[in-house]
């Protein structure tokens, strides 16, 4: 493997340079969940509906990435990454062409898997680029960028339906592709990993048909779309699959996903108790334009120009997220955080027309600080105890699992819903009232995780996060 960049520069620059994906990829998804009543009215579906448009993105996202690790070592992680690029580029021109929800949701899909290896080597490439004593700092600036897609998307959205057709909101990441991949031929040096050996294709197969099965599953829970024993079936599938999967993989010298590391203390936590933050949060980028829009009232100008709040949040964290984490430690941080997120989460259930805008403005502003705090010291916490020889096997793995619960919690937020308006056909009206269940709902979920954090040691992640352990009694 190639020697770290040899200054501190070199790092924040290649850092930023990968995370140009993230940034388009951010400012994609946030301005498509802002047009989502205009694609309804374009396309003539029910709101609700709308959600397989973002959902069918994460499901690619999820099949595809656990082949990520092994193609990046096989052929190189800089290469994967800009070939990632192009199809992400593809699928953005093809949305745009769309003429209805069934074709939006197949190029999305073309999108997805593009971006299942944007991300999860993007990650690979900054871990093993930096030093471990720069590791948060590293990360911070990798995400960084990306958090400037939630202050751009939304208005840009707003923007371009102002002037323009929702398609120019997959056409404008064309330019923003092309520039940061140009960055990343300047900044990012070639990585040489070692030989993943052969593709696990069964572990592959049976991960790909559990996904599959999860999220059809969390599609239909509850909707009438399919009958209830076509629930059961398609959920008792995935069991099957997941579980066959699990024997396989402790069997197979190099599975697909390697479950071993959840041995791993620091890694289990991150893993288990992320995916359960965004299991909850998940909905949140579907719902809030719902609720403004088709609730409330507002334009997508509008609702794009508060819904930057929550990206200014973020951004504000990330300078101080370091120190933070360095004066009171990974387990403190992702108790306290992930307490706080909860509620402010929730709060968007009592959002009526008489609240004051520079209230909703100042809840989201919190909400989007302390999860920009609890995902930095996630995703850092990860790589803690993590050797680097099976860096590319835990990102990839991160990856599924965050996607699936992204994925889970985007229907789960639908369903919520959908129970809320009592089953209400396509057209009706949506209240403010009924945000109520799915914003509550979304909160107990986020706060599930404070129990796996209480679990993990004072000293979780200490030499990464630059505080000294305490000292522990002779």
């Amino acid at each position: 493997m190639d020697a770290p960049p040899v200054s501190e520069r070199g790092t924040r620059l290649a850092s930023i340079a990968v995370a140009s994906a993230l940034f388009m990829e951010f400012v994609d998804s946030t301005a498509l969940s802002t047009a989502l009543p205009s694609l309804a009215t374009a396309f003539g579906s029910d709101p609700v509906h709308l959600k397989l448009a973002l959902t069918s993105y994460i499901l690619a996202l999820a099949v595809v990435a656990p082949a990520s690790g092994w193609i990046a070592d096989r052929f190189g992680p800089r290469r994967v990454f800009l070939t990632a690029m192009v199809v992400f580029l593809v699928g953005s021109v093809l949305c745009g062409f769309s003429q209805s929800l069934a074709q939006l949701v197949v190029f999305r899909m073309v999108q997805g898997a593009g971006g299942a290896l944007m991300v999860p080597v993007g990650r690979l490439i900054v871990v093993n680029s930096a030093p471990r004593e720069r590791l948060v700092s590293a990360m911070s600036w990798f995400t960084m960028p990306a958090l400037v897609g939630p202050l751009v998307g939304p208005p840009l959205a707003g923007f371009i339906l102002g002037i323009a057709s929702w398609p120019w909101i997959f056409f404008v990441n064309v330019p923003v592709g092309v520039l940061g991949m140009l960055s990343v031929m300047r900044f990012v040096p070639p990585l040489h990993q070692p030989d993943p050996g052969r593709f696990d294709l069964k572990g592959f197969v049976l991960v790909a048909l559990g996904i599959t099965a999860l999220v059809g599953t969390a599609e239909m829970a509850g909707v009438g779309l399919v009958p209830l024993g076509v629930q059961v079936g398609t959920a008792l599938f995935a069991l099957g699959m997941f579980g066959a999967y699990v024997r396989h993989a402790l069997r197979h010298p190099r599975p697909v996903l390697d479950l071993r590391l959840l041995r791993v203390d620091t890694y289990r936590a991150s893993l288990v108790g992320g995916s359960v933050v965004r299991l909850g949060l998940g909905a949140t980028p579907f719902l809030l334009p719902l609720l403004f829009q088709m609730a409330l009232g507002w334009g997508p100008f509008e609702t794009g120009l508060i819904t930057i709040a929550t990206g200014l949040g973020a951004m504000a964290c990330k300078p101080v997220a370091p120190g933070v984490i360095r004066r009171f430690g990974f387990r403190s941080t992702l108790i306290l955080s992930n307490f706080i997120t909860a509620g402010v989460t929730a709060l968007p259930a009592f959002f009526r027309p008489g609240t004051p805008v520079a209230l909703m403005a100042f809840l989201l502003l919190a909400a989007g600080f302390m999860r920009s705090l609890q995902f930095t010291a996630l995703n850092t916490v990860a790589y803690a105890d993590i050797p680097p020889s099976t860096v590319s096997g835990a990102s990839t793995l991160s990856v599924v699992t965050q996607q699936m619960a992204l994925s889970v919690g985007i229907s789960f937020g639908g369903l919520m819903l959908h129970l809320a308006r009592g089953g209400s056909a396509e057209g009706s009206t949506m209240t403010p009232q009924q945000f109520m269940l799915p914003f509550l709902a979304v909160g107990v979920v986020t706060a599930l995780s404070g129990p796996l954090f209480h679990r993990l040691s004072p000293d979780a992640g200490a030499t990464i996060g630059g505080r000294r352990p305490a000292p522990r009694e002779a």
